[in-house]
Formats: C-alpha cells, structure tokens, sequence
C-alpha cells in the first residue's frame, strides 16, 4: 500500500483536479442547477463509480490495451457524444413550469437514473482512462509491493476528493438553480443553456484526440 505522506499528497492533487474546470463538474453544475441539489448528488454518486472502472482498467492492465486501440478510443467517445447530443435535445425541450426544481421523483427509479448518468457521463469518456493511465502509477511505488492494490487505493482516494468537491458544486448549483426556477422565464433560460452546455461538451468529446 502507499504510504500516509502518499495518500495525503495525492489527496491535495486530486482536489486540486477535481476543483479544475472540465466537463465533469460542468456535467455537475448544470444538472444540480436544473434538477435539485439532490439529482446533483445522484450524479455525482456515479461520477464516482465511473471513476471506480476507471481505476479498476488501470490496475488491471485493460487501460494500456485500450490506450493502444485508436477504434475502441473512437467508438468510445462516440457513444459518450452521442449520450451528451441526447441530453442537449432533452434539456432543449425541456418545459419551463414556475416554483421550483424539476423534482426528482421519490421512487428509486428517479434516483437510480440520476446515477445511470453520472456513471455513462464517465465511463464513456476514453480521456479520463488515459489520464488515470499516465496519473495514477506515477503515486505507486513497486518497492512497496503489487501495484495493483495500490492503484485501486489510490483510486479510491480519488473518489473521496470528488464526491468532496463535486458534492459542494452540487449543493451550491442546486441552491442557486432553485431561486432560478422559481420564474418559468429563468427556468426557461436555465434549461436552453444547459442543452447548449451539453452540446459544446458533446463535440468538444467527439473532436477529442489521445
């Protein structure tokens, strides 16, 4: 296993990262503000587990193999685009009713499908498997033993400065998002401009290159 000073220096990068703006947090933002503090932290949740994949990929080698694979890093992010041109559209069409959030619906379903994106919003973007390929071995040191186990311990620390990070834009957008929401002409606003954020992140996904 790393060692305390490891874990803790890893620690402070990897909330550094996650408090860097990229297309995660973004994903974060915009949901928490349509949606509800809530959603947002449903979405975050699978944000998390995605990264759990990732991790796993790297420690079992299956990252490298991918990397190495121009067709499977194509079809990858197609599919991720693909995902984000659909949320786009649905955000886009989205009606604007006064007095609130879109609610969440109480039966796990509701939740469940918040996670549902979180978790494809990640593990359909092949750029966080190769980031994790290059940033997660250079923390593990093979004097220590496997580095199997040491790149999932590494991962998991990961995982808590996200749910951290993430967490707090969830709540902070999903504060703000209600007060939007309570005019169905800034609901309206909100809505338009969540469906041009996840179209810009679809191409800028599409157009990405190893």
């Amino acid at each position: 296993m790393p060692t305390l000073q490891t874990l803790i220096a890893f620690f402070g990068v990897a909330v550094l990262l996650a408090l860097t703006p990229g297309p995660d947090n973004l994903f974060v933002l915009v949901q928490s503000a349509q949606r509800g503090w809530r959603a947002g932290m449903c979405v975050v949740l699978g944000l998390c587990l995605g990264l759990v994949g990732h991790t796993a990929a790297v420690a079992l080698g299956l990252a490298a193999v991918f990397a190495a694979s121009s067709a499977a890093f194509t079809a990858l992010k197609l599919c991720g685009a693909a995902y984000l041109a659909w949320l786009a559209w649905g955000a886009l069409r989205a009606p604007a009713t006064a007095g609130g959030p879109q609610a969440l619906p109480e039966q796990a379903g509701g939740a469940l499908r918040m996670v549902g994106r979180g978790v494809v919003m990640n593990l359909t973007n092949p750029k966080v498997l190769i980031f994790f390929l290059a940033f997660l071995p250079q923390f593990a040191d093979p004097a220590r033993g496997a580095l199997a186990p040491q790149i999932m311990a590494l991962g998991l620390v990961f995982m808590v400065a996200t749910l951290l990070v993430f967490g707090a834009i969830a709540c902070f957008s999903g504060a703000f998002g209600a007060l939007l929401q309570r005019s169905a002409r800034a609901q309206r606003l909100l809505n338009r401009t969540a469906g041009l954020i996840f179209l810009g992140l679809a191409v800028r996904l599409a157009t990405a290159q190893r």
